[in-house]
């Protein structure tokens, strides 16, 4: 990576000069063309310990760079700049700018990966929905920012397993069990899973204000859950089936596939270990009743119940029940992490700790991601019945409005062909709403947005990778740069022309941005940018038009982009057109 490059050849001039001193060299992107294309301040840290200015030590490492570029050691630069107050500027050449753009050519949609997680193993839980449950508008961040971390982990070189955690244990269980039992019809349930399984649990509470007794009867039922009763692990079996044949048709909708789908439940049988393990340490406390885990003072943080006074089990304890077992079976595990939302920060936190103290997770880095929540732009996340707005009803409603669209924009299209690109606009504009923001702050979702084909939106996106597709459809070919007399040296580029190299050569710094951060946002505001630089492109100049060698680099130039486009999106786990 180029990044590395520049690193390494500024460690060297800086040996050359200062030979026993050590600091962090570090190389980013500048923040526009005036500055080069990276930039450094690593003689801001050297000053401190050389007694000179910035700025002298920027010029001495700036000529001896300059020298070797001079002397053709240094191909991918054409100059270094030292600017006050101590900066170093530096500006790549045309050639590599050349063996860039072929490089897209050449690798297509592979442009970007990279093997910086060769040999290293990650585990991804998300989406996690609660079973027996309406799949909501709130699980939407979890499973697209989940499905695009996992995407963008692969791209980079790494063993990804993602882990399907599904909310199926706990006392509301027991109670679904006792009301299926008592008022359910296995046929109506069949019918309509999840709308009937909603209804009794519903009803269930509404019987229990009536009569408290029943609050009884559903940790009765709880409670042969965990002794392993037959009977009622069948049940909650059969509310898992019919739940995930729901929840699939979701995840199909959205184009998400998860590994492994090991709900709460299967450990139910490994979350004994976890207690004994907790006693053997001196960890467990009782308190009340309960077994509890308390932290040192300085952690500052409340103690962690691992079993209640009724022996029954807690999320905590599934949850370190779980750790042990993805230790053992995907192990050995670079990092976990956990796309969960912002709620169950303390949770989380608790959990790490407590994994630590017992010893679990010995060598792996355990991460929470956590999203910001969302809301609509009158503030509403459920419908004035209170009950909670469907994430399939708003996927149907997003494919609804890009239908009108297509037929007010593309009327004479087939109707097969209007529905295809309604689903593919409609649901890459939901997912796109919601990987463009910080995954950490929260989202608005706001539908004149959401479908806005002018702003920062999918279909704005997925429009300029058409566009670019259609300008290739008509162009008959080109011929490759770097082949006769076709160099880039020789073509004079437009301000437009060299904004889009710049912008094409960050696109693998981007992607290993995103890793490292947990944050497909990046790529997003990444691909955004650079469709909008292509639309100004393609509306200053002649592309297909033009003649020779500047019709074959602007065409090259066309290709790259829809490449990096639909590569991008790809990673956001959205998908491309070629006509729109």
């Amino acid at each position: 990576m180029i990044i590395e490059e520049l690193e390494k050849v500024l460690k060297d001039a800086i040996v050359s000069k200062y030979p026993k001193m050590k600091v962090a060299v570090a190389v980013e992107a500048s923040d526009g063309p005036s500055h080069g294309n990276f930039t450094s301040s690593v003689s801001f840290s050297l000053a401190k310990i050389a007694n000179q200015s910035p700025f002298e030590i920027a010029k001495f490492l700036a000529e001896s760079i300059n020298n070797s570029i001079s002397k053709g050691g240094l191909p991918s630069l054409s100059k270094v700049e030292a600017v006050m107050p101590g900066f170093l500027n530096f500006f790549l050449s045309a050639d590599f700018y050349l063996s860039e753009l072929n490089l897209v050519l050449k690798e297509k949609e592979k442009f970007g990966s990279s093997k910086i997680g060769a040999g290293k193993r990650v585990v991804i839980d998300y989406s996690a929905p609660n079973i027996a449950k309406p799949f909501g508008i709130g699980h939407l961040r979890s499973t697209v920012i989940g499905q695009s971390l996992y995407n963008i982990y692969k791209f980079s070189g790494f063993s990804v397993v993602g882990d399907n955690h599904l909310g199926d244990w706990g006392t509301q269980f027991g109670k679904l069990i006792y009301a299926i039992k008592t008022w359910g019809d296995a046929q109506e349930i069949a019918k309509n899973p999840i709308s009937e399984l909603t209804r009794l649990y519903v009803l269930f509470h509404e019987e229990a204000q009536k009569n408290p007794s029943l609050e009884d009867e559903g940790r009765a039922w709880f409670k042969k859950l965990e002794d392993g009763d037959k009977e009622a692990l069948t049940l909650l079996k059969q509310c898992t089936d019919w739940s995930m044949k729901e929840y699939d048709r979701v995840y199909d909708l959205l184009g998400v596939k998860i590994d492994y789908a090991y709900g709460e439940s299967f450990y139910q049988d490994k979350m004994g270990e976890i207690v004994e393990l907790a006693k053997k340490k001196g960890l467990a406390k009782e308190s009340e009743g309960a077994l509890v885990v308390f932290f040192d003072e300085g952690e500052k943080m409340s103690p962690l119940i691992l079993q209640k006074s009724d022996e029954a089990s807690t999320y905590a304890t599934r949850d370190l029940a779980t750790i042990k077992f993805r230790e053992k079976e995907f192990g050995p595990l670079e990092r976990i992490i956990y796309e969960v939302g912002s709620d169950q920060l303390l949770h989380f936190r608790q959990l790490f700790l407590a994994a630590k103290l017992l010893g679990l997770a010995k060598g792996t880095e355990l991460i929470h991601v956590a999203h910001g929540m969302m809301r609509f732009k009158d503030g509403k996340m459920s419908t004035r019945s209170g009950k909670t707005i469907l994430l399939d009803e708003v996927l149907s409603g997003a494919v609804e409005r890009a239908r009108k669209i297509v037929e007010s924009k593309s009327p004479d299209i087939s109707t097969r062909e209007k529905e295809e690109i309604a689903k593919t606009v409609g649901i890459g504009a939901i997912k796109y709403n919601d990987l463009a923001q910080d995954p950490k702050t929260e989202v608005l979702f706001d539908w004149g947005k959401v479908l806005n084909l002018e702003g920062n939106s999918g279909p704005y996106l997925q429009y300029t990778y058409a566009r670019a597709k259609s300008v290739l459809r008509k162009s008959n070919g080109y011929l490759v740069l770097g082949t006769g007399k076709n160099k880039l040296k020789d073509i004079s580029l437009s301000p437009d022309e060299h904004n889009i190299l710049r912008h094409v050569v960050k696109y693998p710094m981007v992607v290993t941005s995103a890793a490292e951060c947990y944050s497909p946002n990046l790529i997003a505001n990444y691909l955004f940018e650079l469709a909008s630089l292509f639309n100004a492109f393609y509306n200053n100049v002649s592309i297909s038009k033009s003649e020779g060698e500047t019709r074959d680099f602007r065409l090259a130039l066309t290709e790259a982009v829809s490449i990096i486009l639909k590569s991008g999106l790809g990673l956001l786990g959205i998908e491309v057109l070629e006509r729109m």
